[in-house]
Formats: C-alpha cells, sequence, structure tokens
C-alpha cells in the first residue's frame, strides 16, 4: 500500500474512518465483536490477507490433520505478505480457537502487520505480550479443529458481519477494526485526516466551554476562520 497513505492511518481513529465511509453509503465496515488482545499504543494498518474457516467435519479434522504440511491454517502463516494484516473468518465462534501464541508469534516473525478473527486465540495473555498487533472476541483454548476446519486462503470473507477483500485496507485502533475497500483507501485517509483535525479544534473548544451548535457540525463561519487560526497556530 502506499507507504503516505499507512502513516495517515496510523493517526486517525476507527470512529473517523467509519464516518468517512458512511459518507460513501458504506454502513457495514466495522468488524462487529472485536477488540485488542493488549492494546499496543499505535493503529494496526496493512493490506488484507485472508483464511476462511467453515464448520467441521469429525473425521477431516482429527489432530492428524496438523500434519499435513498443506493445512491451510499453516500455510496462510507462512505465506501472508510482509506487511499485511491476516484477517480470519471464523465464523463468529470463540467456541474454539483460531490460533495461539505460537502462530501468532511466528506471523510476528515473518514481519505480519496484524491478525484479526471473529473469533478467538487461545493462549490470550501471551499474544497480549507480543508486539504484533492482534484482535479477537474473547480468549478460547479448544483448538480450531473443534469446531472449525480451515478451508480457503486469500478469498473474499466475511469477518464480523464486514465484508472484507483481499487486498482491502485494514485498520485497527484500542477500541475495534475497520475494513477500507482498497480503491478508495489513499482518499479516505486524507479525508480522515482533515476530519481528525477539525475534531480536535472542537474537542479544544467544548474543554472551553463552547456550545457544539454550530461547531459539530460546523454551520457558523466564524468557527471556520477560529479554526483556521488554531490549525495554523498548530502547526497542523
Amino acid at each position: 500500500m502506499n507507504p503516505e497513505t499507512r502513516e495517515k492511518l496510523m493517526g486517525v481513529s476507527v470512529a473517523t474512518l467509519a464516518t468517512a465511509l458512511y459518507r460513501r453509503g458504506l454502513r457495514h465496515q466495522v468488524i462487529q465483536g472485536v477488540h485488542p488482545v493488549g492494546w499496543k499504543g499505535a493503529n494496526m494498518v496493512g493490506p488484507a490477507f485472508t483464511l476462511r474457516y467453515m464448520p467441521a467435519r469429525e473425521d477431516r479434522n482429527t489432530l492428524a490433520a496438523f500434519r499435513d504440511p498443506e493445512h491451510p491454517q499453516r500455510v496462510a502463516i507462512e505465506t501472508c505478505p510482509e506487511g499485511h494484516v491476516l484477517v480470519m473468518d471464523s465464523r463468529k465462534q470463540a467456541d474454539a480457537a483460531s490460533a495461539g501464541d505460537i502462530l501468532i508469534t511466528r506471523l510476528m516473525k515473518r514481519g505480519g502487520a496484524g491478525v484479526v478473527t471473529d473469533g478467538g486465540f487461545r493462549d490470550a495473555r501471551t499474544i497480549a505480550g507480543l508486539e504484533i498487533p492482534a484482535y479477537h472476541t474473547r480468549p478460547s483454548s479448544p483448538t480450531n479443529l473443534t469446531n472449525n476446519e480451515a478451508i480457503a486462503i486469500n478469498d473474499p470473507i466475511g469477518c464480523g458481519d464486514a465484508p472484507v477483500f483481499p487486498g482491502d485496507i485494514i485498520v485497527g485502533d484500542a477500541d475495534c477494526v475497520i475494513v477500507i475497500p482498497a480503491d478508495i483507501a489513499d482518499e479516505i485517509a486524507d479525508e480522515a485526516v482533515e476530519m481528525t483535525a477539525y475534531e480536535d479544534f472542537v474537542v479544544h473548544q467544548v474543554k472551553d466551554g463552547a456550545t457544539i451548535i454550530g461547531l459539530y457540525p460546523c454551520t457558523k463561519d466564524e468557527h471556520q476562520l477560529a479554526f483556521k487560526a488554531w490549525r495554523e497556530a498548530e502547526g497542523r
């Protein structure tokens, strides 16, 4: 992805991005139900590389399945490109883990930008201590083979009710994760930076006692002029 776009997305919130996408009619881009496994203090940003699970069939998903060098879960970890975010469609089920600390550590060492599942991780406390950003619904100790079979790599998926296409830009903050269609990521990043600057100005004004009427959203020229002066003073 464009390095400048990545840098801009590192400094904006998922909430702001959701509003920018809403303006374009995109209402379901936030991955529902996921949260950070130990907030790392900085946004997760990167193109999506996907893994899809399906319901497990008992004769196909014994522990022996992990001995297969072509097992899709293992292959996804070993082929996710550097700088990408591994996004897993776990059918919104945390009854069985999507992955554990060993696989996530391997993804981290290979240069993954992050990992997201709408299921759960085992060894969540250990994953929370890793440098790689990780998002899930809740800790889950049972192996993924219990309920899920990893079946497809880098196909379109649904994760937490959000559509995710390979290469879409994934952004996670301290709250949650959003999916930005790849073809509009640059313009969304630019718009979000502008929105963030104005929102920071609004917070400053409100803390000083200003009413939000006419200020947020801005409907008065006086606020635009004040924002311009504030931005120049702040060097933004």
